[in-house]
Formats: structure tokens, sequence, C-alpha cells
């Protein structure tokens, strides 16, 4: 390890993502879609709201389309609905329906990713540094009342590293299963697929390792590498290698076995001895761990 750093002028993280108080900053807003995006972003929007109507509390964007760094024809529309009550799962049908229709539709993304949680759940003190900071500091509202109003705000803690990414652990043998169903299947497509979520999932995890040393918030995979760096050298390689093939995943077995049965498992090793293990959870998924987007090109 190294002692803690200053900046990432490269990366034009000089302010470290936080606000004048020192709290996370909200990343993204609707005035930062770029052109290209916005016709897909207004059709989701009109869609959610049709779809699910009164059950709908509110709807949010997050991911590169509301920071404004997506591009055309490589990048997914993530979104984030919060419904009145808990999912069902015809609820889920109709997400899942309605993220592919706008994926056929709209050759501007590659896949639609649809989030659903209940209102209930995302308040709940449980939540609070999972789902919770989630929506309050990644999620720009597109739909109903702004939810983050109901939430604390944050600081780069690690009371919030644990509740965010302090579960790879409980993650890594269904990784390997997936991984080994996939080159059982010859499937090339869900090779890829996979490279793209656990390389996206090792660099943030590894990210939030040193968040609180680092002071800062980023969701920049190439930047979250590079702070890594900073304090893991000799795992600084490893790492900006995941950023990249996060940014162009390769239908490669060998890149998944490296990442299930080396940097995985050290990674969980040393957040449980840094930040602790996160208990396991219920009922869905983390915000580290989404959902993948569907993609029917």
């Amino acid at each position: 390890m190294t002692n803690d750093s200053h900046g990432l002028d490269s990366h034009g993280l000089d302010h470290r993502g936080l606000d004048s108080q020192g709290y996370i900053a909200r990343e993204g807003s609707l005035g930062r879609i770029q052109d290209a995006f916005r016709p897909v972003v207004a059709a989701a929007r009109d869609r959610v709201a049709d779809v699910f109507g009164k059950r709908l509390d509110s709807a949010y964007l997050y991911g590169s389309v509301p920071r404004g760094t997506a591009r055309v024809g490589r990048s997914d529309l993530d979104l984030l609905l919060v419904l009145r009550e808990e999912p069902t799962a015809a609820d889920r049908a109709d997400a899942d329906a309605l993220a592919a229709a706008v994926d056929r539709e709209f050759a501007e993304v590659d896949g639609v990713g649809l989030l659903l949680l209940g209102r209930a759940r995302v308040l709940s003190e449980r939540e609070t540094y999972d789902h919770g900071w989630f929506l309050a500091c990644l999620c720009t509202p597109l739909l109903g009342e702004d939810l983050a109003e109901f939430l604390p705000r944050y600081r780069p803690s690690g009371l919030l590293a644990q509740g965010t990414n302090g579960d790879l652990a409980l993650l890594l043998p269904r990784w390997r299963a997936a991984v080994d169903r996939a080159v059982a299947d010859g499937d090339e497509r869900e090779l890829r697929a996979l490279c793209r979520r656990f390389s996206r999932h090792l660099v943030r995890t590894g990210f939030t390792l040193v968040m609180p040393r680092w002071g800062g918030w980023t969701s920049d995979l190439a930047a979250m590498a590079e702070v890594f760096g900073r304090y893991y050298p000799g795992r600084a390689a490893r790492m900006r290698a995941a950023a990249a093939v996060a940014d162009e995943p390769v239908a490669d077995a060998d890149v998944l076995r490296a990442y299930v049965d080396d940097l995985g498992p050290w990674l969980a090793g040393e957040y449980a001895a840094v930040h602790g293990v996160r208990a396991p959870r219920s009922g869905g998924t983390g915000p580290g761990h989404q959902i993948r987007p569907c993609s029917s090109r």
C-alpha cells in the first residue's frame, strides 16, 4: 500500500465529487443528457408512466446517460423505478417487456435496464447505505417525487463502503457457476456480457475499498482504477485492465477465471479485513450488482 495521495488531475477529480460541505454531490442531471439520447429518454419516461400508472412512486435515470458520458450504440439506458408497494412478479414482467420494447426501437442504446424497488424498502434504515445512498447520490429524478429529500446526506465513509460493496464474497460462487454455464454452452455473447458485468463490479469494489481513505467519489471506471492503484500498487495493473475490459468486454473465459479465482477472492478478503462483510439481504440486488440490461441486438 501507499500513503494517502491527493487529486487526479488527468481525470478532473481535484474536487473529488464532493460539495462545499464535504458530502458526496449528486451526479448527473437531465441537462447533461446528450441530444442523441433525448428521444430514448423521453420514450422511456412516457412508457414508464403509461405502464405503471398509479403503481409508480418515482422514476430515476442513472449511469452514463444522465452523466453525459454515454456513447451512441455502445451505452445502455439504466432506470430505477420506485413503486408504491413492493414489486410483484407482474411488475417485473411489465418492466422486462418495457425494457425490451425500448431497446428494440432505439439503436442509440445497447440495452435497457430497469431496477424495481418498493418505496418503503428504499427509505428503510437497512437500506440507508445501499439503495438509499444509490438513489440520493447516483440517480437523476425523471418522474414523481424525489425521495432523496427523505434520505440523509452522505460522506465517503467506511460505513458507506460496507453498505455498497461489502458482499463480493457472497457473489463469487454464483459468478463461478455462471462462467461454467457459459463455457459449457460455448456462449460467446454471454461470456462477453459476464466479462463486462464482473469487470464493472470488481473495479467499483476496488474503488470503494479505498474510497474512505481517498475521501471522495467518482463513477468513472478508469478513475476508480487509478485511485485504487495508489493504495494497492501491486494490484494496480490488474485493476486498470479490468476497467479497460469493462469498457471493451471480451468473450474470454480465461479473463473470467482470473476474476473468480484470483482478483475476486483477494479483493473480497481485503474488503472484509478493512470494512467487514455486509450481511446477506433478501429480495433483490444492491446497486453494486444491478440487474444486467437486456439487449436484443
